[in-house]
Formats: structure tokens, C-alpha cells, sequence
């Protein structure tokens, strides 16, 4: 018995990320946004990139307590080199880095049948969402193992978003769905890789979350019903309720949880 009685302790669980910087990408809005104000929350400092949504950025830069705590940097993902960039800023500006979230990504919205998919449409979608991802890894994990860690901590925590999709595919999107398909297979290799070191890699797969992006094909009827009769709670996310696994992915909560693929889709996966 260590003499403490219950009555003495904090009611609730802490999720609390004191002392640690983390670096989110695609901030300023939608699952990125939800997720900078929770670990701001939880105590850590946070660097977030942007790409045009400039107000947005700065704003909630501002909101979540300015540059000191909460850092906005403009930055294109679009190759490895943006992603190595972007990591090279964040740990330049908080002196270190121990959480990285790769939360952006683009999904054309039309339809492409892959037999008329454009060159273009191929490469840009991969560039995005999988090139510069593999950048941002690269960055980030040789930041974390230049640290120093305190004994029993660990040396960093890697998320990356995939998908739905990246799981069952998505007809007329296949390069969406190839993209967030590498993304599972590369959390499990790099897993393997680098759990001895104490680098914890792990993936969040979203269904359908109400975002800016997604807002026009959720208030389409010609597209709503079919979206919301594939998911088994009969709704869809809100960007809070990807934020929250996010951020427990990096706590010591999860701290035997590794190469791990966490659906966040209200059972859709299951019904696809």
C-alpha cells in the first residue's frame, strides 16, 4: 500500500502530454484542427502546417495560446523533401520533436474510372499522400532518435491517418485507396522497425468524418444516403472523435500498443 487514499486522488483519467511537442500536419481545419486543440489540451506544444487556409491558421494559433505553444508554418506536402522540411521547421522553432501526426491528404472527389484515370490524377494523389508522408517519417524519426529521453519514457510516437479505403479499396478512387493502403503497410514495417528502439508507430483509419472537404458529397442527396446506409451508428464522425484516439495513441496509455490499426468508422469497415 503506498498510503494514499482514494479520496486524495484527481477524479478522471489524465491523458496528459506535459513536456512534449508534437507535430501535426494539415492543422488548420477539419480532423487536423480537433487534433491540435486536444494535445494542446493535454499539455504538449504543438507545430502544425498549412497550406493556403492562412486565417484559419493563424487564428487558431492565436486560440490555442500563440507561436510559444502553438506554432503555424505554411508549408506545401507534396514530395519527401516538403516533409523533411516541414519536420526540420517544427523541431527548429520547440527544440525537439516526440509526437508526429501525419493527418493531410487529398481525395479527388470526382469519379475516375481507372481506365481513363489521368497520369496526373495518379501521381498528385500519391505525392500527397504517400510521398510526403514517407518524408515527414524519415524527418521525424531520425529527429527522435537524436534525443535524449528520461529512463521508462519513450522516444516518440508516429500516427499516421489512413482510411476505410486504404483497408477495402474505393471504386473510382484508386488512387485514394492506394494511398492510404501503403500507409497501413508502412505503420506495420516501420513498427517492426522501430518498436525496439522505443519509437511507437501506429495508424488511425477514419470512415467518414463531416469535414470541409467532405461537406458537399454529405449534404448531396444523390450521395448521402448511399454514404450513411454503409455505416453500421447511421451517422458520421465528428473531427473530435478522430482527435481523441489520436491522442491516445501518444500517451502512456498505449504503451504497449504498436503497429496497430485503429478504426475509427462507426463499423463500416466491417460492412463495405
Amino acid at each position: 500500500m503506498d498510503g494514499m487514499n482514494i479520496q486524495d486522488k484527481a477524479p478522471g483519467v489524465v491523458l496528459s502530454l506535459t513536456g512534449r511537442v508534437a507535430l501535426v500536419t494539415g492543422g488548420s481545419r477539419g480532423i487536423g484542427a480537433a487534433t491540435v486543440r486536444l494535445f494542446r489540451q493535454a499539455g504538449a506544444r504543438v507545430a502544425f502546417s498549412y497550406r493556403v487556409a492562412e486565417e484559419q491558421a493563424l487564428a487558431l494559433q492565436a486560440e490555442m495560446g500563440g507561436p510559444s505553444v502553438c506554432y503555424a508554418i505554411r508549408q506545401e506536402l507534396a514530395s519527401a523533401g516538403d516533409g523533411d522540411a516541414l519536420v526540420a521547421a517544427a523541431a527548429e522553432h520547440f527544440g525537439r520533436l516526440d509526437c508526429m501526426i501525419a493527418n493531410h491528404g487529398i481525395w479527388p472527389p470526382h469519379d475516375a474510372p481507372v481506365g481513363s484515370m489521368t497520369d496526373t490524377q495518379w501521381r498528385g494523389t500519391l505525392s500527397v499522400n504517400l510521398d510526403s508522408v514517407f518524408g515527414l517519417v524519415r524527418a521525424a524519426v531520425a529527429q527522435m532518435q537524436r534525443q535524449t529521453v528520461s529512463p521508462g519514457q519513450s522516444r516518440g510516437h508516429i500516427v499516421l491517418v489512413s482510411s476505410t479505403a486504404g483497408q477495402r479499396g474505393e471504386a473510382f478512387h484508386a488512387d485514394y485507396a492506394a494511398s492510404k493502403g501503403a500507409l497501413i503497410s508502412m505503420t506495420k514495417g516501420l513498427s517492426t522497425e522501430l518498436a525496439g528502439e522505443g519509437i511507437y508507430v501506429n495508424c488511425v483509419a477514419p470512415g467518414w468524418v463531416r469535414t470541409e472537404m467532405s461537406g458537399a458529397t454529405l449534404d448531396d442527396p444523390a450521395t448521402a444516403g448511399k454514404v450513411f446506409g454503409a455505416i453500421p451508428l447511421g451517422r458520421v464522425a465528428t473531427p473530435d472523435e478522430i482527435a481523441g484516439p489520436i491522442l491516445f495513441l501518444c500517451t502512456p496509455w498505449a504503451g504497449f500498443v504498436s503497429g496497430e490499426i485503429f478504426n475509427v468508422n462507426g463499423g463500416a469497415v466491417l460492412v463495405g
